[in-house]
Parts: structure tokens; sequence; C-alpha cells
């Protein structure tokens, strides 16, 4: 008994001392890159979903889908405690009005677009200790998103039926923290809120003239995965 508690002691001894092994610290010119599986998850909120030239409400609004997709990152240190990160990836998303929500002919909408976001993020970081085997962060700035291949989903969808997304600009903020392994990688977890509206555009579509809605997104980032310095 008293060997295997000795033996327990003495990992957690070697244990601790590992963790407490300080590596080399972050310096200006350092360069980090990471790659993260990131799970996109809307914030959601719209008006009413409009329909026809003179704008009447078939329904109260729609939700967005969440998605999980990889993600790239590059940090250039400026110094060891501020950096500047760009933010790489694109995620799907499925647009669904929020029932009751149907055409003057009683048809039920249901799922109304599918798309694509491409929402590049910069923003600037403060790593609070540099000089750690621990170093949380926490970062501000600013997003533009570029939604593509929107294709009009459900009764709306006939031949020759389009829907424009517009683009948006947004504030991005986010916290997270790198955990080194050794002198050069690290493991990452972060999170960020990033803000983003669009208004969708119809045209040609079934069973009505116009139809168009507007969307805050606005989605909170969860994000793990592995880094290396440069």
């Amino acid at each position: 008994m008293k060997a295997t508690k000795l033996a327990i002691a003495l990992l957690a001894a070697t244990g601790i001392s590992a963790i407490a092994t300080p590596v080399m610290a972050y310096e200006a010119g350092d360069w980090l890159v990471r790659g993260r599986v990131i799970n996109v998850n809307p914030n959601d909120h719209s008006g009413d979903l409009f329909v026809t030239a003179a704008k009447s409400s078939v329904g109260k609004g729609v939700t967005v889908d969440d998605d999980t997709v990889p993600e790239l990152d590059i940090t250039y240190m400026l110094s060891p405690n501020w950096g500047v990160e760009l933010i790489l990836g694109y995620s799907e998303h499925d647009v669904d009005t929020v029932n009751p929500a149907r055409t003057a002919a009683g048809v039920d909408l249901g799922q109304v677009i599918e798309a694509k976001a491409l929402p590049p993020t910069l923003t600037l970081q403060y790593h609070f200790m540099p000089n750690s085997n621990i170093r949380p962060y926490v970062g501000a700035g600013v997003n533009y998103t570029y939604f593509f291949d929107e294709k009009v989903k459900g009764p709306l969808d006939i031949p020759g039926s389009k829907v424009k997304m517009d683009d948006s600009w947004g504030l991005a903020v986010q916290a997270g923290v790198d955990i080194a392994l050794n002198n050069d990688w690290f493991v990452n977890l972060d999170v960020k809120y990033i803000e983003m509206d669009t208004t969708a555009k119809f045209s040609g579509v079934a069973l009505v003239d116009k139809a168009e809605i507007d969307v805050d997104v606005n989605p909170v980032v969860w994000g793990i995965g592995i880094g290396r310095r440069f």
C-alpha cells in the first residue's frame, strides 16, 4: 500500500513537474498557426417573412441551423502580449421558417434557403501570460461575411427561382487559451461571438411575387484544435 501511494505521488510529481517546466515565451515576430474544429451556433433573430409587392407577412421569421466545420487561423505577434489574428473558414446552413409560415394558398413553407457563409474575421488579441505554459487571451475586431451558393428550398423552389443574401459587416469578440505541449506546439480552446446580419431576397419563386426577410445570425463559435509557432 505504501509503495502504491509512493508510486502515485511520484507520478503526480512528475506530471506537475512537466506542467511546470517552462517553455519558450511568445516573442514579437512569432507566427502562430492553429487548426481548429469549430461549431458555428447561430443566436438567430429575424423579422417576419414578407411576400408579395405589398410586403404582407406570412410568418414569424426563420431559424438558422448550426454547422461543425474545420477552421484555420493565423496570428502574428506584434509583441509578447499583443497579436493580430486572421480567422478563415466557411460553414453551410439551412434556413427554416418558424411555424406557422404559409403562403396565401395555405402552403407550409418549411425550409426556404440553403447557403454557405465565408466569414473572414480580423481581431487584435491581448495575451495575458506569454511566458507561461498556459496562455489565456482575449480579442476584439471586425468580421466580414460573404454569403454564397445560396439555393431556394421547399415550396418556393421552382425552375428559375433565386435567392440572394446581402453581405454583412459586424464586430467580433473572442476569448481563448493556448496550452503548451513543448516549445512550438500547443493545444487551443477558443470561443467567439460574431455580429452577422443579412437580408435574404427571393426572385422568381413559386406562389408569391416577391419575398424577403431580415435575419440577425450572430453566431457563437466554439473551437478546439492544435497550433504551432513559427
